[in-house]
């Protein structure tokens, strides 16, 4: 799997939306997860209290981590129907949205 990518993204949205957000991102994770070359999909939030060593992101933050078979997987997974509509649905809701793409080191 040499050619697999992992991308977290870092998504902020506008103050007191991320549960709506959530809420819209979770109803499409099923069609992604369909997706070819989709091997990993979800949402992730700061674990309340866990100490001196976590550094959160806050309240309006979520992460989502993934993993597809390639960059062509990524770049299909971009353009599917279904990411068009969330992107349309969400974007005004949306404060910042950071994509880092990575390989295995």
């Amino acid at each position: 799997m040499s050619d697999m990518v992992h991308v977290i993204a870092v998504i902020t949205t506008n103050p007191g939306q991320r549960a709506t957000v959530l809420e819209m991102f979770n109803a499409n994770v099923p069609a992604v997860l369909a997706e070819d070359g989709c091997i990993e999909y979800g949402a992730t939030v700061d674990v309340p209290n866990a100490g001196p060593f976590q550094t959160p992101y806050g309240e309006d933050t979520f992460v989502v981590v993934e993993k597809w078979a390639s960059m062509a997987a990524l770049g299909a997974h971009a353009a599917a129907p279904h990411m068009q509509a969330y992107g349309a649905q969400t974007k005004d809701m949306l404060a910042d949205r950071k994509i880092h793409i990575m390989q295995n080191a």
